[in-house]
């Protein structure tokens, strides 16, 4: 049976209070996220340690991510990258002037 058709770039509240990190779609070796950002960035002194492999692509607005090697990067709409697992980032900045969409696909190397 074929999946209820949502529309990616909807949101309910015109105003988010906290990132949203929805989970599309998932199995045991792939999670596919949905994330809505608004000003929001990690807390100070927080590190994604991640079990997995992420590949990112932001598909609207902009975003700063920081790595712990002191690395930054700089996203516009459109740009993707893939962050290996054990990989400590964390994110810097999105504009609190409008909404950043993420699409993050969390994978296994097997």
């Amino acid at each position: 049976m074929v999946s209820e058709v949502k529309n990616f770039f909807e949101t309910t509240s015109d105003k988010l209070p906290e990132e949203l990190i929805e989970i599309i779609s998932h199995n045991d070796s792939v999670k596919i996220e949905r994330i809505i950002s608004e000003g929001h960035s990690s807390p100070p002194g927080f590190w994604y340690d991640q079990e997995t492999n992420e590949f990112v692509i932001l598909l609207e607005g902009s975003a700063i991510l920081k790595f712990e090697n002191g690395q930054t990067i700089n996203l516009k709409k459109g740009d993707y990258l893939t962050i290996p697992a054990h990989v400590k980032h964390r994110v810097e900045y999105t504009p609190s002037d409008r909404k950043t969409f993420w699409l993050a696909v969390h994978f296994k190397n097997e």
